[in-house]
């Protein structure tokens, strides 16, 4: 039956398609098994010629060249916590580098919590949260902080920067389009490439230059109305930008999100814990509807003083991430030690909304203390507690601009006041210039502002 069936075929099929077929499958069979050389006839080298050889090459190096003004050759070795004064290089220094905003590093009561928490759980979770790394204080805390935002739900990662770089590619896909500011910090950056949607920069806090964009996006629309069916619009800020110190013009940002029908994630790593009455973030300090904001993202490493970070929105959008979520789904959980520690630090901040007063009131004596400084220029909100001291002189080179500015740092932490120069990495898009980043805490005096301005102005008559 099968030789039948395949001599009629035959007759079926023109000769010359047959013809055809049998000549491609020989002519593949050909590119298989056949060699472009044979090995036989290839020069064979004498011993002498391959130590020659061996000789003459020169391996290139594993790292290329690095200049001796590069940060890693700059180390500073701190002794003990970085709290309100450390010990950096044998120097007791104010510490005015670090984030502990609201002073809770070397809490007794932060520590006794994780250690209680050690003594129950162990160290690790040992796994990501979806297999067998979710243990009943990750579910409290989620809780914990979803009450606290007035949100829906929340969802905590194991690190704060892998928390925004993965939150925002587990929405925005190819095809899509992003709007950001083009100040916008590293771990936004990297969620930005990872998402591989079409990303528009806008001027820092420039909402006219913002809505051009949209405005170009709206036409662009209509002349293609099939495809704006499926192009989703994001809006990604921060609410107290890391490399300026501004705080975003959210209501702004608010109103063109209905116009254009955006969907906005705020990164709120400086601003929660900081800006309004209960350390809500920017949307209390606006007096902005929580239905508003899509997405509120926070890192629990600068005032809570632990480690991770967290989303907070609706359940719709927040419970997609458990599935899609990078940084969620293939990193071990947080460990339970310090998910303890935050559910403390989030008790001392509801039972003491006074802290952030108090905070306030220290960004703004230091901000006027600051003002005052003659060879810098001070940027960054009144209300910020992340401020930029930039050389009022203008350096064309920047690497000489940095190395002044890291004289100047090294300066002050030799006269008791630790500072740090803001750092960024080589990348072409983002070339923030060159400062110093002060940072303040709720826990500052008067005499202690008065002696990091002293010894500022000191560092530049003594530098520049």
């Amino acid at each position: 039956m099968a030789s039948q069936w395949v001599f009629e075929f035959l007759n079926e099929v023109p000769f010359y398609h047959v013809f055809l077929e049998v000549g491609l499958l020989m002519s593949v069979l050909w590119l298989i098994f056949h060699k472009s050389y044979n090995p036989k006839e290839l020069a064979q080298l004498t011993d002498k010629e391959k130590e020659l050889l061996i000789e003459e090459w020169t391996p290139e190096p594993l790292v290329g060249e690095v200049s001796l003004k590069h940060p890693a050759f700059r180390r500073r070795i701190i002794n003990g916590k970085a709290e309100k004064y450390m010990n950096i290089d044998g120097n007791l220094c104010l510490n005015m580098a670090t984030h502990n905003y609201l002073g809770f590093t070397g809490n007794k009561e932060i520590e006794d919590t994780a250690v209680t928490s050690l003594h129950k759980y162990g160290v690790g979770s040992c796994g990501p949260r979806g297999f067998y790394g979710t243990v009943d204080v990750h579910l409290v805390l989620e809780e914990r902080l979803a009450q606290f935002m007035k949100m829906e739900e929340a969802v905590v990662y194991s690190y704060g920067f892998s928390t925004i770089a993965s939150a925002i590619p587990a929405y925005a896909k190819r095809g899509d389009v992003i709007f950001v500011d083009e100040n916008v910090n590293f771990a936004i950056q990297k969620g930005l490439d990872a998402s591989r949607s079409k990303v528009k920069f806008f001027k820092h806090n420039d909402m006219e230059d913002l809505e051009n964009l949209l405005m170009e996006q709206a036409e662009l629309d209509v002349k293609n109305p099939r495809k704006a069916q499926v192009t989703r619009r994001f809006l990604v800020v921060e609410g107290i930008y890391m490399n300026s110190g501004d705080i975003c013009p959210l209501p702004k940002l608010v109103e063109l999100r209905k116009k254009y029908k955006l969907r906005i994630f705020i990164d709120e790593n400086i601003s929660f814990a900081t800006l309004g009455e209960h350390g809500r973030g920017v949307t209390e300090y606006f007096n902005i509807p929580k239905e508003e904001i899509d997405m509120v993202m926070g890192s629990m490493e600068w005032s809570m003083s632990t480690i991770g970070g967290f989303c907070v929105g609706s359940t719709f959008v927040v419970e997609h991430q458990r599935l899609s979520g990078l940084g969620y789904c293939f990193s071990a959980s947080l460990p339970p030690l310090l998910t303890a520690a935050a559910i403390k630090s989030l008790d001392i901040m509801e039972n003491d909304p006074s802290m952030f007063k108090e905070l306030q009131t220290r960004c703004h004596l230091v901000h006027k203390a600051l003002s005052s400084l003659k060879s810098y220029e001070l940027k960054g909100d009144l209300d910020s507690p992340v401020k930029h001291l930039y050389l009022q002189m203008q350096v064309k080179d920047s690497d000489k601009e940095l190395d002044m500015l890291n004289k100047i740092a090294d300066f002050c932490a030799e006269n008791g006041v630790a500072v740090t120069t803001a750092a960024y990495l080589p990348v072409e898009k983002f070339k923030p210039r060159n400062s110093i980043r002060i940072t303040v805490n709720n826990k500052l005096t008067e005499e202690e502002i008065q002696k990091v301005t002293s010894v500022l102005e000191k560092a530049a008559d003594e530098i520049l």
